[in-house]
């Protein structure tokens, strides 16, 4: 029974958060290694892109709620999301025409470009904090949970409750068919394969006649509808600050680094190893240390490896790791 109930406190606390979180970082990751792959330069502003999409998605449910609009047991900002997708991709369309395509007709340096995402970063970053405000914003209704902590303990006896989030649970399945819909798209359809070629060889890509404004155009949307779904995702799993998403580009450019920068698999990849390494190394085990050791063993401290404000220093540890010993990542990716 005491097994049991260690299983279950690391299900509650470790597996099922990190899964949720790990699919997040992974939706932001795969926006950021598609930027990199196709058009050849780190987007640093990329968690404020996410940030301005969950935005819009904010202000559209709170219509909606204000209006007697809702989902029954699931997020009525689920409603509001298409919207706030097609917010996003106008702003990043408009963004590149009037910035980006400039330095990317000059050829210039990729560091430049990076430089110029900075800037574009601060502008987003600004627009989000004034329309909305730098505080949290709480914007999720219907069901809290799937099944409740004293639904379980009901149902199977045992002294540790396992409680699942109905977020979470909508978090996972967007996320497996947002995943899906991609590489169906990149790997079946005629553009998709345009953009694959033009990530592999840009000038054999030019010589076959693809155009290479289109291809930049589907890019950006398909990353403003990442990064949105993905933005939208984490605040409904935990709240909305505009702050947090400029904290967010650690970890996903950690994920997308580790996995193999410009490999989608491994923006997926590493999205779930760095979430389960943030999660794993600033838990507590002593609630699970004392389920599962004599009682003569049982620890007097936290066993805890890192105080949970040090959850982001896990992120540029691993990251530091991966430059230093494999910079092309897991699934082989481009060298950063």
């Amino acid at each position: 029974m005491d097994l049991l109930n260690a299983i279950v406190a690391l299900l509650n606390f470790v597996i099922i958060p990190a899964t949720a979180y790990g699919a997040q970082l992974a939706l932001g990751a795969l926006g950021v290694t598609l930027i990199y792959g196709i058009l050849r330069f780190s987007n640093f502003a990329h968690g404020d892109t996410m940030a301005f999409g969950a935005m819009v998605t904010i202000l559209v449910t709170w219509w909606l709620q204000g209006a007697g609009v809702s989902l029954g047991v699931l997020p009525t900002a689920l409603l509001a999301l298409p919207v706030g997708i097609a917010a996003t991709g106008a702003l990043v369309l408009v963004t590149d025409r009037m910035v980006y395509r400039f330095y990317r007709r000059k050829r210039a340096a990729p560091v430049i470009l990076v430089i110029v995402s900075m800037g574009v970063m601060f502008v987003m970053n600004g627009i989000v904090r004034f329309i909305i405000g730098v505080d949290d914003q709480i914007f999720s209704d219907g069901a809290r949970f799937v099944i409740s902590a004293s639904t379980f303990r009901e149902m199977t006896g045992l002294e540790e409750g396992l409680a699942v989030r109905t977020t979470t649970v909508i978090t996972v399945v967007t996320a497996v068919v947002v995943v899906a819909a991609l590489f169906w798209f990149l790997n079946k359809t005629r553009t998709g394969k345009s953009m694959r070629a033009f990530s592999d060889n840009e000038d054999l890509a030019l010589l076959s006649g693809i155009n290479p404004e289109r291809v930049v155009a589907v890019t950006w949307l398909i990353v403003a509808g990442l990064a949105t779904i993905a933005g939208v995702l984490y605040g409904l799993d935990k709240s909305f600050k505009p702050f947090t998403y400029f904290q967010l580009l650690l970890p996903i450019f950690a994920a997308a680094i580790v996995g193999g920068l410009g490999n989608p698999l491994g923006a997926i990849a590493g999205g779930f190893v760095i979430a389960f390494s943030e999660v794993t190394v600033t838990y507590a085990f002593r609630k699970v240390a004392t389920y599962v050791l004599p009682e003569a063993l049982e620890p007097d401290g936290l066993v805890q490896l890192l105080s949970t404000d040090y959850k982001f220093a896990v992120s540029f540890a691993i990251l530091l790791i991966v430059l230093l010993f494999k910079p092309t990542g897991l699934f082989s990716g481009k060298s950063v």
